[in-house]
């Protein structure tokens, strides 16, 4: 008979231990991201810049833009094309410091 075996340190086995296992995302994909900020000059350019940065291949034509009903804020929903979740964690912390941005989902 066998000894038991016992879990490793950390709690988790060798197959948790994967990132990719833990991610309902299959990489690559297209990824949406929603950014909303005050509706003022240089807003989008900067969203599209970050956007170009983390996705060399995105694509502006393909943003989408929606005003608040007041007209302070704007929304904005970029896609890209996701490679990893390091690349969208950073993303989002890129976005996320950007003095006009409010949230980003």
């Amino acid at each position: 008979m066998s000894a038991p075996t016992s879990p490793p340190a950390n709690g988790r086995d060798a197959q948790a231990a994967d990132p990719r296992k833990d991610s309902l995302i299959e990489y690559p994909c297209r990824f949406p991201i929603k950014v909303m900020g005050a509706k003022a000059d240089g807003f989008v350019h900067a969203v599209t810049e970050l956007a170009r940065r983390f996705d060399p291949r995105f694509d502006a034509a393909t943003m989408e833009l929606r005003a608040s009903r007041a007209g302070n804020y704007l929304g904005v929903t970029i896609t890209i094309t996701a490679t990893s979740r390091e690349q969208l964690d950073a993303l989002y912390r890129a976005l996320s410091s950007l003095p006009m941005v409010k949230m980003v989902l």
